[in-house]
């Protein structure tokens, strides 16, 4: 707790069920910046989703517990605040914003403790959408979700880009000093390429350029992957804040020797990357990745996995969407959400499939409810957005939650609760453009089906040789669940209903 008297130390909240750590990815303050409350202080990465999260306390910041990649507890201190010189008793002004509830609530979090429910948005940036940039109100087709096209930038902060060094200059007292001296041991103040009320960067104080405005982290991240120095952008967003857009042009563009930021004669693609030994990159294994592999290896170790496949002819599911798109143009429908509710309807049928194994109590438990994930590739990596109970949905309500879900994971807005729980895996690998693949089941789930690209091919019909659109499905199965006559059974009827689509309304 806090040495210091009339300080308090906010402590890592509880950022989901089972997340025990968190990865500090910058901090949005420095020591001797003023904070509000509510304000975001910090973005964390957990093993779920990158976090922005937001200080209940009021006051000059003392010290920030932890530099940017160290993984801190939950629990422990995360940033000390202290009252402003002249303010009133900090433990009053404290309890009372507690009795209020400051309004921001995270998985698990919450400043309030009590009841009425209330809860007061803080306000966020209004950037201009940038081209081709997907948002979760976009009603875009859900296969896409996995295409692996760039995410768009993550949640911005509380205050425009322009506004937070005034508003933090203006939370000072009248002629009191700007905080000077080195940073408390343990702590770390903001990358240059950050946008927080530090007035270090001011150049009237420092005599140099001022640091390069950028909100999203997606483009510092695709910045230092291309070695492109944000110093050298000009920013077209509000107050110059640099967007993905100037981002893209860059990169697009011929760049001199002066914005790479790679190790020298290392490829492009490892720019940024720590070198290790002659021409090696060292890449940590950390935050998503580190729980994308743990996951993945528990997966194997535990599941004794077996693939299953069959082409089909997916023509007739070709025309059937294209004639429920022509009459409703305004609700489409995508073919994944076609496939989604071919996969409830044999589910229904083959209910071994949407089940888990329970090994500690050595059974086999079956779930009421289809609880569909969806794989889906971002710039982050793979992450499987879950959505609840999908049987009780109709196709276009399936489609229109199924581009929801999958925009809202490309932006990274989607809490940890809706990235676990799932119970059966849609995976369209399709889009990358391959034939056939043997998945990984997302544990601890029993089976998952895969789509691959839909392609012309040469295919008998009637007796006659045709040109079809032509797919390959593979099912990957837990051979603990069932055996081989299930899951052959559910893959057929999966196939059969892709072949004729009209088979569907016999179940439906």
């Amino acid at each position: 707790m806090s040495t210091v008297v009339g300080t308090r130390d906010f402590l890592l909240p509880d950022l989901g069920e089972g997340l025990s750590e968190a990865e500090i990815v910058e901090w949005r303050v420095a020591v001797g910046d003023v904070v509000t409350v509510d304000q975001t202080v910090v973005e964390v990465e957990t093993a779920k989703a990158v976090v922005d999260v937001p200080c209940p306390y009021a006051g000059r910041v003392v010290a920030l517990h932890g530099a940017a990649g160290e993984v801190r507890p939950v629990g422990q201190p995360l940033i000390t605040i202290a009252p402003l010189d002249g303010a009133p008793d900090p433990h009053a002004t404290y309890r009372e914003e507690e009795r209020a509830g400051s309004g921001n609530v995270l998985i698990g979090y919450g400043t309030g403790h009590g009841g009425t429910g209330r809860r007061r948005r803080r306000p966020r940036l209004a950037l201009a959408p940038e081209p081709g940039t997907p948002n979760a109100a976009d009603p875009s087709p859900g296969p896409a979700a996995a295409s692996g096209a760039p995410a768009p930038a993550g949640p911005v902060p509380a205050a425009s880009a322009a506004a937070v060094p005034a508003a933090s200059a203006a939370a000072v007292p009248a002629g009191s000093p700007a905080p000077a001296g080195p940073v408390p041991a343990g702590s770390s103040a903001p990358s240059g390429a950050s946008v927080s009320a530090d007035r270090s960067a001011d150049p009237a104080r420092t005599g140099g350029p001022a640091a390069p405005l950028v909100i999203s982290p997606i483009v510092r991240r695709l910045a230092k992957e291309h070695g492109i120095d944000l110093a050298s952008l000009r920013g077209t967003g509000p107050g110059g804040v640099i967007r993905r857009a100037d981002l893209d042009a860059a990169v697009a563009a011929p760049a001199p020797p002066a914005r790479l930021a790679a190790v020298p004669d290392a490829p492009a693609a490892h720019a940024g990357l720590a070198p290790a030994g002659d021409g090696d990159t060292v890449i940590p294994l950390t935050g998503i990745r580190k729980v994308i592999a743990d996951k993945l290896s528990r997966s194997r170790r535990e599941i004794p996995e077996v693939t299953i496949w069959v082409d089909v002819d997916a023509t007739g599911l070709l025309e059937t969407r294209a004639a429920i798109n022509a009459a409703t143009p305004d609700a489409p429908v995508s073919i994944l959400a076609l496939l989604a509710r071919i996969c409830l309807s044999g589910l229904r049928r083959y209910p071994q499939l949407n089940a888990h194994v329970d090994t500690e109590g050595q059974r086999i438990v079956q779930s009421a409810g289809v609880h569909l994930g969806i794989a889906a590739q971002t710039d982050r990596g793979l992450v499987v957005p879950v959505v609840r109970d999908a049987q009780r949905l109709t196709t276009r309500e399936l489609a229109a939650a199924l581009a929801e879900t999958t925009a809202a994971a490309r932006a990274g807005t989607l809490p940890p609760a809706r990235l676990t729980g799932g119970t059966f895996t849609l995976n369209n690998y399709g889009v990358f453009g391959v034939d056939g693949s043997t998945p990984i089941i997302n544990h601890p789930e029993a089976a998952l089906l895969g789509v691959g690209r839909i392609v012309d091919k040469p295919w008998v019909v009637g007796g006659q040789l045709a040109v079809r659109k032509v797919t390959q499905i593979s099912l990957t199965f837990d051979h603990r669940v069932c055996d081989g006559g299930v899951a052959g059974g559910f893959l057929r009827h999966v196939a059969d209903c892709v072949e004729q689509p009209a088979l569907l309304v016999a179940n439906v």
